[in-house]
C-alpha cells in the first residue's frame, strides 16, 4: 500500500509503482468516487458521441460485413437503401 499527499491545489501525484500496475499516463481520464470516506479513481475513456452509437449497432449485430470485396460493399450498400 503507498502512502500519497494532497499537496497545493489539491493534487495527488500517484506513486510510480502504482502507474506502472495501473498503466497510467499523463493526459488520462479518471472517474472520481466517493462512499463514506473513500475516496475510488476509476479509469475512463471519453469516445466521440458517434462511435458509441455505432459500437452499439455492432454489439446487437446490426450490421453487414466484412465484405470479400469493394464491389461487393458497394452492392450491399445499393441494396439497403433501394
Amino acid at each position: 500500500m503507498a502512502v500519497v499527499k494532497v499537496k497545493s491545489h489539491y493534487q495527488v501525484t500517484l506513486p510510480p509503482q502504482i502507474r506502472a500496475k495501473a498503466g497510467v499516463a499523463v493526459g488520462d481520464l479518471f472517474e472520481a468516487k466517493v462512499e463514506g470516506r473513500t475516496i475510488t479513481l476509476v479509469p475512463k475513456r471519453l469516445i466521440d458521441r458517434e462511435l458509441a452509437l455505432a459500437l452499439n449497432e455492432v454489439k446487437r449485430g446490426r450490421v453487414k460485413g466484412p465484405f470479400p470485396t469493394a464491389q461487393a460493399t458497394i452492392r450491399a450498400l445499393r441494396r439497403r437503401t433501394a
